[in-house]
């Protein structure tokens, strides 16, 4: 076990390791564990299946005081199933101590057990937000003893709406307390949370390869005739399929012409303009963000402040006026490491906007034939994800939770094909994957959430 020694790490826990098959640190460990073990706040961004729940389960275990039987630590997650198998893997960690009690609290189940299981005392607990707060509401919980705080999976967390449950789950933890936040990716809402409530941590960033934190950006343009740019788009569309697209117009008209256009081809595509009032521009974010719609066609003022880190292509519909604007629109694609592909489309009457962006850059630009493009046949794709609009929302007192137990609980779906959760005033929405539509549908139709029903409907772009 040489080849897992960390500073800090007990020999009973060393043992442990290397019963269960750890032969050395991965890099996400090798980083967090000397900062988790020392009783640092640490912010860490790392993929599925690069080991970070052991990078603050061992923290976890290590850090107990076993012989105070009080709730010491808490690790929130997004899903039952995440939630069940982090508390599997810390109750393999915690064979390093004698009598350690992990106790999963999580809603789809009922809340009687676990009751009867709090009321016994639990020295770490897993759970998803919603169930995690019902216990804190009810008194069957408290937290008054709390040493770590983990936030697995934070922007999954944060895109299934549980901001307000996790709110008010930290507002009853201790302020002098460790702070571990885990999370694929770092998007604002995530930075605000640590800024929020961690204390200078630790930042730890685990990249596929070295030169993953680069962006890595392909770009190409074409020259066509004027007037056959919606044909060369929606050539490029069904010959890429990307999960997601931004298109950019430079006129309002322009989009919805686009829209149009690519709607007669069977293509799913909405429009983001200043013309649209602020309900149908929610409506549009929310599908394109739950992976409802992919294709956004939007023009610059529109597309200002999107935060969507995994957006593989990028489309300029005519070149933009400005280099500067050129590069802001294609830094848009290639981000947190991802590859990106950003196309610009230009007729010979725009081909003076490149020649300003070539004498801004110093080199010459290839424009490649455009000719597969516009005799490639149409080959619209269906969206990954539907999104089913729910009316019920903060006024009804509907939370995250509410619904995703109402999908998940009872042997319904499982977490995974659940995705974003947005809660509105008096409407929200949840995006499932496409494949269980019907059948998430039909579930919340028939089922209750808050104890009574509610109307259900699929939205889809421009509806």
């Amino acid at each position: 076990m040489m080849s897992f020694q960390i500073s800090g790490l007990s020999q009973a826990m060393l043992d442990n390791l290397s019963i269960l098959g750890f032969t050395e640190p991965t890099p996400v460990q090798q980083q967090a564990l000397p900062a988790v073990l020392a009783g640092k706040d640490v912010i860490a961004m790392a993929r599925t299946g690069s080991g970070k729940t052991a990078a603050f389960g061992i923290g976890l275990v290590e850090r107990l005081e076993v012989r105070r039987f009080s709730v010491q630590g808490l690790v929130l997650c997004p899903t039952r199933e995440l939630a069940d198998q982090v508390a599997r893997a810390i109750r393999e960690l915690a064979r390093s101590q004698h009598n350690v009690k992990v106790l999963t609290l999580c809603g789809g189940t009922p809340i009687g057990p676990q009751i009867g299981s709090l009321s016994h005392g639990a020295h770490i607990i897993v759970g998803t937000p919603g169930r995690v707060k019902d216990h804190l509401d009810k008194g069957t919980l408290t937290l008054d003893g709390l040493r770590t705080l983990v936030l697995d999976e934070a922007d999954r967390m944060l895109d299934m709406g549980f901001e307000e449950a996790v709110n008010a789950i930290v507002a009853r933890c201790p302020e002098r307390r460790q702070t571990l936040l885990f999370s694929a990716t770092w998007p604002k809402h995530v930075r605000r949370l640590s800024e929020r409530y961690q204390q200078n941590p630790v930042s730890v960033t685990v990249e596929e390869h070295p030169e993953a934190s680069a962006p890595s950006i392909q770009e190409i343009f074409y020259e066509v005739a004027d007037g056959e740019e919606q044909k060369a788009l929606a050539g490029l569309l069904s010959t890429r399929q990307p999960s997601a697209c931004l298109v950019f117009c430079a006129t309002r008209q322009q989009c919805d012409d686009v829209v149009s256009f690519l709607g007669q081809q069977g293509f799913t595509a909405a429009s983001l303009h200043g013309d649209m009032d602020q309900k149908d521009r929610d409506q549009v974010l929310i599908l394109f963000a739950s992976q409802s719609c992919p294709i956004l066609v939007a023009t610059d003022v529109a597309a200002r402040g999107l935060d969507i880190d995994d957006l593989p292509l990028v489309v300029n519909m005519e070149p933009a006026r400005s280099p500067e604007t050129h590069t802001h629109r294609i830094g848009r694609t290639g981000r947190a490491g991802n590859e990106g592909l950003a196309v610009t489309f230009f007729s010979p009457a725009r081909a003076h906007k490149v020649t300003r962006l070539e004498q801004a850059r110093g080199s010459e630009i290839e424009p490649l034939d455009a000719g597969e493009l516009l005799t490639a046949a149409p080959a619209p794709w269906q969206p990954a994800r539907v999104t089913l609009c729910i009316a019920g929302g903060r006024k009804e007192k509907v939370r995250p939770g509410d619904i995703l137990g109402a999908l998940t609980g009872e042997a319904g779906l499982p977490g995974g094909v659940v995705g974003k959760i947005t809660i509105q005033e008096f409407q929200s929405f949840v995006a499932v994957d496409s494949t269980v539509a019907d059948k998430a549908l039909r579930r919340l139709e028939q089922g209750r959430i808050k104890g009574r029903r509610f109307r259900v409907r699929t939205v889809r772009a421009g509806l």
